[in-house]
């Protein structure tokens, strides 16, 4: 008999999150999911990176084209972009863990050897992956979540989240059962996307002061 993909409506992670173990273990679990069709092209699964005692976690949106192929969360030019403003705002990179909503990365291409282009995942991929968001939060229990734009705060916040509303503000929220200080912000590609791309990297800088504050 061949198998037949789950219905869009029942994507999700939670069969593949092992029951216990840390984040080495859920890293090991992470690369044989199937929880959702985006493994089927992506390189590998990008899971979260840190400290399982970071008092700051970082949560993006997707791995993009250098993070499938390395397999390495933010090691991109967005991730080289977000080091610097951290670092600039009174935040060790060092010593954030960060990771991204989703674990595969989203792409389209035209054909191959051409550049691959990403394309954001669904609010219904965002929550399919949500069991290992889940997992990573309980493991690293952070003092505060920065929110790295608008398809991380809807994973985290719900799909009324709007980044340009609250960004720069420290939110208190239940997370996956958890009560959670958040500070969102824009994802750092969008600074790299931006017109006044000097202004852009200006506001983050200054969302991510907010954050450094609330963690002295």
């Amino acid at each position: 008999m061949v198998a037949t993909e789950a219905p869009e409506d029942a994507y999700t992670a939670e069969p593949f999150v092992p029951g216990g173990g840390g984040l080495t273990a859920l890293r090991r679990a992470a690369a044989e999911c199937q929880g959702c069709p985006l493994h089927r092209d992506a390189t590998q699964t990008v899971f979260g990176a840190g400290s399982a005692d970071a008092r700051v976690m970082l949560v993006g949106e997707q791995p993009g084209d250098q993070e499938d192929r390395q397999g390495k969360p933010f090691v991109g030019p967005a991730g080289k972009l977000l080091d610097r403003a951290l670092a600039e705002a009174g935040i060790d990179p060092s010593e954030a863990y960060v990771t991204n909503a989703v674990k595969h990365f989203k792409f389209t291409q035209a054909e191959p050897r051409k550049r691959r282009i990403h394309r954001a995942p669904t609010l219904r991929e965002t929550t399919a992956c949500g069991p290992w968001l889940a997992a990573e939060l309980a493991v690293v229990e952070p003092e505060l979540i920065v929110v790295l734009g608008a398809t991380a705060g809807k994973a985290l916040l719900g799909s009324s989240f709007r980044v340009t509303q609250v960004r720069g503000t420290v939110l208190e929220e239940e997370i996956h059962g958890r009560p959670e200080r958040l500070v969102p912000t824009v994802h750092p590609s969008s600074v790299l996307r931006s017109d006044d791309r000097e202004a852009a990297y200006r506001g983050l800088v200054s969302d991510l002061e907010v954050a450094a504050d609330a963690l002295s």
